[in-house]
């Protein structure tokens, strides 16, 4: 199949992926596939609270968009994970500020995250103009 050559991003704006075992974006057909966003800063630091976390995921997200040249405008799908099912007004506020489309949307409830004191993730999926 002709097109461009599929690529894999870890760009620096974001703390690298665990273990160097995934890569941040995968560019592929046209697509951007953002991987599993947290709400960890490019030190490796988990802000304290739902807010903070959520905010930092979707800064995580936009750098990483960023560097596949794309912008938050040009997402068409996410997927969020939220531990608490109390944090889903506060969800829905921050992705307000991040969001003012209204791409397709996947909310899922579980029970934890990679570590304890994750409360949020986001993957996207984004379609540059």
């Amino acid at each position: 199949m002709a097109g461009s050559p599929k690529q894999f991003l870890v760009p620096d704006a974001v703390a690298p992926p665990v273990s160097n075992g995934y890569s941040h974006a995968a560019v592929a057909g046209g697509a951007v596939y953002v991987a599993g966003q947290i709400g960890m800063d490019p030190g490796g630091e988990v802000p304290d609270g739902f807010e903070a976390q959520a905010r930092r995921a979707f800064e995580n997200v936009r750098a990483v968009l960023a560097a596949a040249g794309a912008e938050l405008t040009d997402i068409v799908k996410v997927t969020v994970f939220l531990v608490e099912r109390c944090d889903l007004a506060g969800y829905r506020a921050v992705r307000e500020d991040y969001l003012a489309h209204l791409p397709a949307s996947t909310l899922v409830v579980v029970d934890s995250l990679a570590t304890p004191e994750l409360r949020f993730e986001i993957d996207a999926i984004a379609v540059p103009d």
